[in-house]
């Protein structure tokens, strides 16, 4: 494993490079106080990005998954850095003065991935997604760096259902709700149990919505395992699934694959990965 660590012996120092060490004495002082361990000085980094907000179903069981993806990483040998970055929901701010900060947050994620990964010399990055700006805004910072990374979609929502309706609902549906409260179609209680009913849990938005098209869209591209991006995020109890949290495992081998084999992002986004992307949009 040590073998993989490139860039990061910027960061902590080689001790087969006696300068290099004494130099980022100061570095490892304050990640032992952070809770590095003298053996994690010669593991290869992976910046673990987790856009996770409780403010949104999208992204809201991130911290699960990044439990897992951090765990597998350690215990295969090599060290996680997090990196937390802004999430803007549409779906929240949607008509309000908050959708201002929508579109450009996608951008402002891509840099704080960027920067993080930059500043702490990150060997790898594996990267969640889950809004409908989080998903290309973790992806692109690892096409710009041409990084070795891969990401992994946080999953769909489930239908919301209502007792006693045979109908699913969805984000969707609330919205057609507004517009037929205001034509008088449906009463006060109908809209009121609709937005109640419609979204049951985590999950981006159930459509192909901005979410789920540019997931499928990353997912041809080869930046995500191959069947990933189709899975739901959680169970009807809402809590992860097992085939979520199985891709998380899947996806530290993937990565730490990736980086034994120097496959960078730019080998795996060719034209004709592009001309697939297309296609599946």
């Amino acid at each position: 494993m040590a073998s993989l660590k490139i860039n990061s012996v910027a960061l902590t120092g080689d001790k087969n490079d006696s300068h290099l060490w004494i130099k980022r004495t100061a570095a490892r002082a304050h990640l032992r106080a952070a809770g590095f361990k003298e053996e994690d000085f010669i593991k290869p980094v992976i910046t673990v990005v987790l856009p996770f907000s409780n403010a949104l179903p999208c992204n809201n069981h991130f911290q699960v998954l990044g439990d897992i993806i951090v765990k597998e990483i350690e215990k295969q040998g090599a060290k996680p850095v997090i990196c937390m970055t802004p999430v803007v929901s549409d779906g929240v701010t949607n008509g309000s003065y908050g959708m201002k900060y929508s579109l450009i947050s996608r951008d402002w994620v891509a840099d704080c991935v960027e920067i993080m990964h930059e500043a702490y010399f990150g060997d790898a990055i594996i990267s969640l997604g889950g809004c409908d700006k989080t998903v290309p805004g973790v992806v692109m910072p690892i096409a710009r760096l041409d990084a070795v990374g891969v990401s992994l979609y946080g999953g769909t929502i489930l239908p919301g259902r209502c007792e006693g309706r045979e109908d699913k609902w969805d984000a969707q549906t609330v919205m057609e709700a507004i517009g037929s409260y205001g034509a008088g179609l449906i009463d006060i209680e109908e809209l009121h149990k609709i937005e109640c009913f419609a979204l049951p849990g985590s999950g981006s938005c159930g459509g192909m919505f901005t979410a789920n098209t540019m997931s499928s869209a990353i997912e041809a591209l080869g930046m995500a395992p191959p069947g990933t991006c189709s899975s739901p995020a959680v169970t009807e109890d809402n809590h992860v699934t097992n085939e979520k949290c199985t891709q998380c495992v899947q996806l530290v081998d993937c990565v730490l694959k990736l980086l034994t084999n120097k496959t960078s992002a730019r080998q795996i986004m060719t034209k004709k990965a592009f001309e697939n992307a297309i296609t599946v949009i």
